[in-house]
């Protein structure tokens, strides 16, 4: 497995590399970073940036670029890979295809994670069509993320919508609660004190108790009380059952744009 050689290591890569120290996955001297913005002082311990003749050392590739310039920052590494490289991408929409063609045919692997993987609670959607592929991704994600393997690579754009954006929904959600206890009279402070301490305290309340969201929403939903007044909005028309499809429908159709 490895080295492992990063092209890129923006927000998801650097995630990546918190994620695997936090568990001891890998360490910085499993580590050959490509990035024109890396450092040796910021990623202390890991080869930043070699001659790219450095590069064939590399026994898995993780594509981690924003997937608009995929193909501009592959083009002067793939010559200098070593042929049985295997290559992991975290590129949005990008298909295995694709990358496997701009690798000269290598073994390809996709994956959809969150950015919880510097914490090591992240999730990750897996697909590949090459079971060394497969392992090469499950090796890379399982230490930091909870998995998910994909049968059909079209699922990746479901997957992109429903766990890779995600998290965005869920701070969206945080920041328009905390502004809607501002304007019911609560200090911006004390809104989000609440609303933050609660959507963290009911996520660990999902993730330890086993019991389904509808069972949880259920117990604290009383019949006539405040909170079945607030759900009779939330899911009535054009709530979440309205606006949650059409908000994954949207991430889909951008995700499958993107691969083109």
């Amino acid at each position: 497995m490895t080295p492992i050689l990063l092209l890129g290591a923006g927000r998801m890569g650097g995630a990546l590399i918190e994620g695997w120290r936090k568990t001891e996955a890998f360490a910085p001297a499993d580590l050959i970073i490509r990035d024109p913005s890396a450092t040796p002082e910021a990623f202390p311990g890991a080869v930043v940036n070699p001659p790219l003749e450095a590069l064939s050392a590399a026994k898995v590739v993780l594509l981690a670029v924003k997937p608009q310039i995929w193909r501009e920052a592959v083009k002067d590494v793939v010559p200098h890979l070593a042929p049985d490289a295997i290559v992991v991408s975290i590129a949005a929409g990008v298909r295995a295809a694709d990358i496997s063609q701009a690798f000269g045919g290598r073994r390809v692997a996709r994956v959809m994670p969150t950015t919880a993987v510097a914490i090591g609670q992240g999730a990750a959607s897996l697909y590949a069509d090459t079971p060394e592929a497969l392992d090469a991704a499950k090796a890379l994600f399982a230490p930091v993320a909870a998995t998910v393997e994909l049968a059909d690579e079209q699922l990746m754009h479901a997957a992109t919508a429903v766990s890779g954006s995600a998290p965005a929904y869920l701070y969206a959600f945080i920041e328009a609660l905390e502004a809607a206890g501002a304007g019911q009279g609560l200090t911006p402070e004390d809104s989000a004190r609440l609303a933050r301490a609660t959507i963290v305290g009911a996520a660990a309340l999902l993730a330890q108790g086993g019991e389904e969201p509808a069972e949880l929403r259920k117990q604290v939903t009383s019949p006539g009380g405040t909170t079945a007044a607030a759900l009779s909005v939330l899911m009535g028309d054009g709530g979440f059952g309205d606006l949650l499809p059409q908000a994954l429908a949207a991430a889909v159709k951008r995700s499958e744009e993107l691969g083109g």
